[in-house]
C-alpha cells in the first residue's frame, strides 16, 4: 500500500492528520510552573472540535467573524485558531503590553464578536466594550453535534495587526493559505523534524511567536513547549529540565538570557541551534551564544510575510555575523532601487505564498504585480546572501554620503556601558543631517561623546561617527519593544533643553 502524502488543504487537516499519524505522540506541553500539562495530537484535535462546536453552537460565530483573544500564551489559544478555522472564521491577537485606548483602537477596527481571555488577563478583558468569554469554556464539556466544517484555504483565519513604529497599526490578514504555505517553508528551509522539542516562549500574539516555530513544530509533528511568557530564568530552567533541541529568540531575550546570573552555568546541552527573529542581531549577543557552542539562525520578514522570508541557517552562522542569509524556499527576493545605486542597496521585496495580500479590511499589502515592500533597505553579497542595513525612511544624508543607523546602531550595542542605543539624523546648517547616538548607559556606567568615538572609530568610516551623545533613561518603544524613532526627535529636544 503506499504511503499516504501529507497535503493540507485547510488548517484543519493538520490535526487531522498529525491525530491520524501519531495520536499518542506530545503535541504541546504547557509549563505554566514546574508541573506541565501533556497534551497529546489526539487530544489536541479533539479540543479543536469540542472548540469549534462550542464557537458555533453556543457562542454564534459565523464564517467570516473575528474572534480576539486577550492572554499569556496558551494551549487553547491554539486550539482556538484551530476551532475558528474550521468554521471559517478569524483569531484576532491582542497585544497585552499595549494600554486599553490601543486595544479599544484595534477592536473597533475589525470589529470582532467577541473576545476570549485568559484567567490572568480576565479583568482588563471585561473593562473593554465587548462580549468576553474564558478560554476554559471553549473545552469545558463535549456537546452532542459537531460544528459544520466552513473551512477553505483562501479563507481568512489570523489576522495580526503591525507594530505601527511610523504610523497607525494595520491588520495584516492572514488567510488559511498563507499560514499553511509559511508551515511547509518553514520544513523545507529550517530543517524542522517530528523527533524536535521546541522550547516556544515568544508571546504568540505576534507571528514571531506563533508562525516562526510553534504552528510549524505542530505541521512536522514535533512537540512544543510552550511557556506562558518568557522570563530568563524560567528559560534557562526550562532549557536544563525539558531539554529541547531548538527555540526562538529575538534581541531583546537573547541579552536578558546572557545577563541573567546563571548563563555561564546554565546547561544547554540539548539545544542543536538557537533561531532569532530580526532584521539585524547585534554581533555580540551572536558571538555570546556562539561561545557557548550554540549557532544562531536568523529569520528575517514581517507580520505581512508570514514571517519566514529570508533565513540563515546553522551551517552559516558563523560565517555570515551580521546577514539574515538566503531566500527561503519558495520565496522570490529582489532589491528595489539597487541598480541605481553605487553601493548596490535597495529596498527588500517579497513575493511569496506566505505573503498576505491585504491589510484589514480591503488595503492591498502587495503591489500590482504580488511584491510586498519591505521599507527594509539591504545589500546582496557575491554569494547570493542579504545583510539588512536599516529602514529606507532611517536613512541619513550627512554630508552627501548616506548612512544606515542600523550599521552604527550594531556597532555602539557592544560597548560594555551601552544597554540599549538608537541613532538619527538631525537637521544640520553645516552638513545637511548630522549623526546623534541616544543612549540608556547600563547601571552604575556612564558614557561620554569621547569614549563613543574612540570605540568606534576603529569599526566604522569617520563620516559615519555620531557628532553628538544623548543619555537618556529610556527609548520610546511600541508595545512589541521596537524602538519608535519617529518620537527620538521630541524626544531630544526636551533633553538639550533640559541640559542647557
Amino acid at each position: 500500500m503506499p504511503t499516504p502524502v501529507f497535503a493540507p488543504r485547510v488548517l484543519a487537516d493538520v490535526l487531522v492528520w498529525q491525530a491520524q499519524q501519531r495520536p499518542q505522540a506530545l503535541a504541546l506541553r504547557f509549563l505554566p510552573d514546574a508541573i506541565g500539562l501533556d497534551i497529546s495530537y489526539l487530544q489536541l484535535q479533539r479540543r479543536s472540535e469540542r472548540a469549534a462546536a462550542h464557537l458555533w453552537h453556543q457562542w454564534g460565530v459565523r464564517p467570516g467573524d473575528r474572534v480576539a483573544w486577550l492572554g499569556l500564551n496558551h494551549p487553547d489559544m491554539l486550539v482556538l485558531l484551530f476551532a475558528l478555522a474550521r468554521i471559517g472564521a478569524a483569531l484576532a491577537p491582542l497585544n497585552f503590553r499595549l494600554a486599553p485606548p490601543e486595544w479599544q483602537a484595534l477592536l473597533a477596527d475589525c470589529t470582532p464578536c467577541l473576545l476570549v481571555c485568559d484567567a490572568h488577563w480576565e479583568a482588563a478583558a471585561r473593562s473593554l466594550p465587548l462580549e468576553v468569554r474564558r478560554v476554559e469554556l471553549l473545552t469545558a464539556e463535549p456537546l452532542a453535534e459537531d460544528a459544520p466544517r466552513q473551512d477553505r484555504p483562501q479563507a481568512p483565519c489570523l489576522l495580526v495587526y503591525t507594530s505601527g513604529t511610523t504610523g497607525k497599526p494595520r491588520g495584516a490578514v492572514h488567510t488559511q493559505a498563507n499560514l499553511l504555505a509559511n508551515m511547509q517553508i518553514v520544513g523545507a528551509s529550517a530543517s524542522l523534524f517530528a523527533t524536535d522539542l521546541v522550547a516556544s516562549m515568544l508571546p504568540m500574539f505576534h507571528v514571531g511567536g506563533l508562525c516562526i516555530q510553534t504552528l510549524p513544530a505542530l505541521y512536522a509533528g514535533a512537540s512544543v513547549l510552550l511557556l506562558p511568557r518568557f522570563e530568563p530564568g524560567q528559560a534557562l530552567e526550562c532549557f536544563a529540565r525539558e531539554r529541547p533541541s531548538l527555540t526562538l529568540q529575538v534581541p531583546a531575550t537573547m541579552q536578558a538570557l546572557i545577563g541573567h546570573a546563571h548563563w555561564a552555568a546554565a546547561d544547554l546541552s540539548s539545544l542543536r541551534a538557537i533561531w532569532a527573529g530580526s532584521s539585524t542581531l547585534p554581533r555580540h549577543l551572536v558571538e555570546a551564544f556562539h561561545a557557548r557552542g550554540l549557532p544562531v539562525c536568523n529569520v528575517y520578514g514581517a507580520t505581512e510575510t508570514g514571517p519566514f522570508s529570508i533565513t540563515l541557517g546553522p551551517e552559516h552562522a558563523a560565517s555570515h555575523l551580521g546577514s539574515c542569509g538566503w531566500p527561503a524556499r519558495g520565496v522570490e527576493v529582489r532589491l528595489a532601487g539597487s541598480e541605481d545605486r553605487l553601493d548596490g542597496v535597495g529596498e527588500i521585496c517579497l513575493r511569496a505564498p506566505n505573503v498576505v495580500s491585504h491589510y484589514w479590511p480591503d488595503l492591498p499589502a502587495q503591489d500590482a504585480d504580488g511584491w510586498f515592500h519591505s521599507g527594509d533597505m539591504a545589500r546582496q553579497a557575491a554569494d547570493g546572501s542579504y545583510t539588512v542595513v536599516g529602514r529606507a525612511k532611517d536613512m541619513v544624508i550627512s554630508g552627501g554620503e548616506n548612512i544606515y543607523p542600523a550599521e552604527v546602531e550594531n556597532a555602539l550595542a557592544a560597548h560594555p556601558a551601552v544597554g540599549e542605543c538608537a541613532v538619527l539624523g538631525l537637521p544640520d546648517a553645516r552638513w545637511g543631517e548630522a549623526l546623534v547616538a541616544v543612549v540608556v548607559p547600563r547601571a552604575g556606567q556612564s558614557l561620554t561623546l569621547e569614549e563613543m568615538t574612540d570605540f568606534l572609530a576603529p569599526q566604522l568610516a569617520r563620516y559615519k561617527l555620531p557628532r553628538q551623545l544623548v543619555c537618556v533613561d529610556a527609548l520610546p518603544k511600541t508595545a512589541l519593544g521596537k524602538v519608535q524613532k519617529n518620537l527620538l526627535p521630541d524626544l531630544l529636544s526636551l533633553q538639550l533643553l533640559q541640559n542647557k
